[in-house]
């Protein structure tokens, strides 16, 4: 049986963190609804102390096309700013964004009842990554980072992006988006300023 090379190994490495992440999404939604209900987002039950919905909640989906088109957008901002972070640094803002985007829809969107899926994270981790390799000299990062600005103005102004929900197959919470873009520019701030001073 052959082995994998350091070339290939390094490459499977690299990409971990969206292949386990895709399969986790997928094992929960083999969970069905038992497994959203207990795990989403729920106003409700987060005052009950179910704690682990803040971070649970960005892991379950409306449905299958729910999560392919997460995933999807996971392999891009992978294929994007994959490289801004090594993988402890991935987990960390991956962690940062998800309590911070249901922390923040607990504190500033009360009537927000329940949520799911992984898009405000992928802000998160979209505007985190480009960020950190802007601070890192990549100046075209610049304009990646704009163009989430912009998404985030539009949603904020107009709506969701046209399509958006019907390929979601429901509403799309763009307060999440917003949410997660901001966590991630606060955990972008936060390293390069650590790694600045140490």
């Amino acid at each position: 049986m052959q082995t994998l090379g350091p070339k290939q190994q390094g490459r499977l490495r690299h990409w971990l963190l969206p292949l386990l992440a895709a399969t986790l999404g997928a094992l929960l939604m083999l969970g069905g609804d038992d497994a959203a209900y207990w795990l989403r987002y729920e106003r409700d039950a987060l005052a009950q102390g179910q704690l682990w919905r803040l971070f649970s909640a960005h892991w379950v989906h409306l449905g299958w096309s729910h999560l392919l088109m997460n995933m999807f957008g996971l392999l891009l901002v992978w294929a994007l700013v994959g490289e801004a972070l090594n993988l402890l640094g991935w987990l960390l803002l991956l962690l940062f964004c998800s309590l911070f985007t249901t922390a923040a829809m607990w504190l500033l969107y009360p009537e927000m009842q329940w949520y799911v899926g992984f898009s405000g994270v992928l802000h998160g981790m979209l505007f985190g990554g480009a960020m950190m390799l802007f601070g890192g000299g990549d100046k075209g990062a610049a304009l990646l980072a704009g163009i989430v600005l912009l998404k985030l103005l539009w949603e904020q102004l107009l709506g969701p992006l046209p399509g958006s929900e019907s390929a979601a197959g429901g509403a799309v919470i763009v307060e999440a988006h917003l949410y997660g873009a901001l966590a991630g520019g606060l955990f972008a701030a936060g390293a390069y300023r650590f790694k600045v001073e140490s």
